[in-house]
């Protein structure tokens, strides 16, 4: 089918161009509108977008199901982790003070490891509820 061949080149065009975009976003979410969340959702849909054009296996050896599962929980601890240095040192929980730089390179720090335990969560999320309405329907 020429549809076929003409899906398959444009997503292999597109693809690092998505990534890029999700960096994009994560590393710009400081300075204006993005951050971990959006950023996640774009590399899960990059993902998604590799799955339905190549299937399922294409996207399983890209992200494998065993690995996904394990982003969830290593999101959250890089937040929870990240909090809890300031309370461990006497401080608040999300101080990032404590991070061992001058004060506005901590905060910018501190949000960059922050946002990047949400992309990391958010991306596993995303792409294991793929991979459970695609496994659903087999």
């Amino acid at each position: 089918m020429s549809l076929d061949l003409i899906l398959r080149i444009g997503t292999k065009l597109i693809l690092p161009f998505i990534l890029l975009f999700a960096l994009y976003v994560q590393l710009h979410g400081d300075y204006g509108p993005g951050g971990g969340f959006q950023a996640g959702v774009i590399a899960a849909g990059m993902v998604i977008l590799l799955a339905i054009t190549f299937g399922h296996d294409a996207a399983q050896r890209i992200a494998p199901q065993a690995v996904v599962e394990k982003m969830v929980p290593l999101g959250v601890l890089i937040f929870a982790g990240t909090g809890l240095i300031g309370v461990i040192r006497g401080r608040n929980f999300l101080d990032y003070s404590v991070l061992g730089a001058s004060a506005p390179h901590a905060r910018e720090l501190g949000i960059l490891i922050v946002e990047a335990g949400v992309l990391v969560t958010v991306t596993g999320t995303m792409i294991s509820l793929f991979y459970a309405f695609v496994e659903r329907g087999r």
